[in-house]
């Protein structure tokens, strides 16, 4: 009599799910820590002065900057698409540049370009007569200014998806409604907005979720959210059960964007049932229409990278850090080391998770898969958090064993050095390199590990010899992009990181928010340069499969 089959708990499987549980651990202590009494005065603080705040600039933030980058990402993806005007080619790649720039970099540059003695009201004054007082200019550090700043940087991720809909649905389905007498505008509003609507939500929920996890926009702006919330009841107020339970009231809005994107698209299905895949029939433009169309791609591409990027070259090349020389070095150091650490890292626990999920003969393993890939919607400051809560106690009880069994105190060693930092970049960051890997490794194809077996190499040689060389241009992607994202990040290495330890990102922020915003210029411009590496490989893909689409 046949029984059910048993998963069959191999080395690789095990190594999975411990990777898993480590990943989610940070996420688990938080929550752990919302029904956590002894926190009365502190809440009783914050309900008095400011919790009512973080929510409205919150819920504020989060509908500016959805419409937002809803608005400029379906208009650039639109015109790049499906119309014909000059300089399309050169925009359909350069879009995506804005990505490179931290929010908390432009929210520094503008600062500096919009300020009272700035460059704009410097030229209004002069070339007006004005004086203060007899003017009224708009203040960029309010909540407004810092929805502007994530509105032009985080387009691109609506951007890139709701073009690759377009082009998708763009042959058949535009074909059929034209033949139903359909122009332009309704084709655009009845076929292909409804069709990329899954697109559209997607981009615009993972640019919510980078609005709620920024900390050094709002903090600059001085606008107060939950991400600075947790920041100053973890080191203003001393209470880390507070900034846990913050935490949690944080990563609750995280899911309830989750829960709205996956609820917008109820039992509405988006197949595209038109076989035809070729490139669509873009209408050219008038003369005059052609350049209201570039106009339109090349405003957000002024303000969200060739704007910034330009003041922050002028800024390093004028004045600059007046510590550029070894302080410089000593932090690009600091930045280099724990941004390699953590891709290298992140790539072997990627390889690793995505293999056992290709072998396994039971849904564990993707559904592990599943639960990391939900480290990157966590945002850093809470990850920080429930970093270290569990690793502090930790780093007590090993000292106290040490020293119990040695008569020596080792002092922290978790925490006193990189590894509970490298540890919270791998909790936010191994779900981009396991994207990466998980879609390059499903386009090889079963039977060569079939051929694989047949030759007698096991499940780590077939890995080693046939696997890992077919990826190693995805493992250097997948490394690359982990690379950059520690770069940029700053909640969680304000947060973790060692006494007398700083990065570029932490450089910069210090500087910019002692109005030292010139001498910031050049560790940001540091970062942003690095930044536009991912940037130059989702370009140089959009080339190819445009030129794919025209074969």
């Amino acid at each position: 009599m046949a029984g059910t089959p048993r998963m069959r708990w191999s080395t690789l499987t095990i190594l999975a799910v411990l990777i898993a549980v480590l990943i989610a651990m940070p996420v688990i202590s938080v929550f752990s820590n919302v029904f956590v009494g002894g926190t009365a005065d502190t809440w009783s603080h914050l309900a008095e002065t400011v919790l009512g705040e973080f929510l409205h600039n919150t819920f504020v933030l989060c509908v500016g900057v959805g419409l937002g980058v809803a608005s400029i990402g379906i208009t650039a993806a639109w015109l790049t698409t499906m119309l014909d005007f000059p300089g399309r080619r050169f925009f359909e790649w350069a879009l995506v540049l804005p990505l490179a720039v931290p929010a908390y970099v432009m929210a520094y540059v503008y600062t500096d370009f919009l300020q009272f003695v700035g460059p704009v009201q410097s030229w209004l004054r002069d070339t007006f007569g004005w004086r203060a007082g007899d003017y009224w200019f708009p203040d960029v550090r309010t909540v407004g200014g810092a929805a502007a700043m994530f509105m032009f940087v985080l387009y691109p991720y609506v951007y890139l998806l709701a073009r690759t809909a377009f082009l998708e649905r763009a042959g058949g389905m535009l074909e059929a409604g034209r033949s139903l007498g359909l122009g332009p505008w309704a084709c655009f509003f009845r076929v292909s907005l409804p069709l990329a609507r899954p697109a559209v939500v997607a981009g615009t929920a993972l640019a919510l979720m980078e609005t709620l996890a920024d900390f050094g926009t709002v903090a600059y702006f001085g606008v107060q959210t939950f991400t600075t919330g947790i920041y100053r009841a973890w080191f203003s107020l001393g209470d880390r059960v507070a900034a846990a339970q913050l935490s949690a009231a944080l990563l609750a809005f995280v899911i309830l964007v989750l829960l709205l994107e996956h609820a917008s698209r109820g039992r509405a299905r988006f197949n595209n049932t038109s076989r035809q895949q070729a490139a669509p029939n873009r209408i050219p433009l008038s003369p005059v229409m052609g350049l209201v169309a570039a106009f339109a791609c090349f405003m957000p591409l002024l303000l969200g990278f060739l704007l910034p990027a330009g003041l922050l070259l002028e800024m390093a090349i004028v004045e600059g850090d007046a510590q550029f020389g070894q302080r410089f070095m000593h932090l690009a150091r600091n930045s280099f080391i724990l941004a390699s650490v953590t891709a290298v890292l992140a790539v072997i626990l990627a390889l690793v998770l995505a293999y056992a999920a290709r072998l396994a003969r039971s849904r564990l393993p993707r559904a592990l898969n599943r639960v990391v890939g939900l480290g990157y919607a966590v945002p850093g400051s809470v990850i920080a958090v429930g970093v270290l809560i569990p690793i502090t106690r930790l780093d007590n009880h090993i000292s106290a064993w040490w020293q119990e069994a040695f008569g020596v105190n080792p002092g922290l060693i978790l925490t006193g050095g990189i590894a509970a930092l490298v540890y919270a970049y791998l909790t936010r960051f191994l779900a981009v390199a396991l994207h990466s890997v998980e879609s390059s490794l499903a386009k090889i194809t079963p039977s060569m590990d079939d051929a694989s077996r047949c030759l007698g190499f096991g499940q780590w040689g077939t890995l080693r010899r046939v696997h890992v060389p077919i990826l190693k241009g995805s493992l250097l992607t997948a490394g690359l992009l982990v690379f950059v994202d520690v770069m940029k990040e700053l909640p969680a290495t304000l947060v973790i990181r060692p006494f007398n330890f700083d990065t570029l990102a932490t450089q910069a922020y210090t500087l910019a928010s002692d109005e030292r915003l010139t001498e910031a210029s050049t560790a940001a411009l540091t970062i942003v340069a690095v930044g536009l590496l991912p940037m130059f490989i989702i370009s140089r893909q959009i080339v190819k499969g445009r030129r794919r689409t025209a074969e």
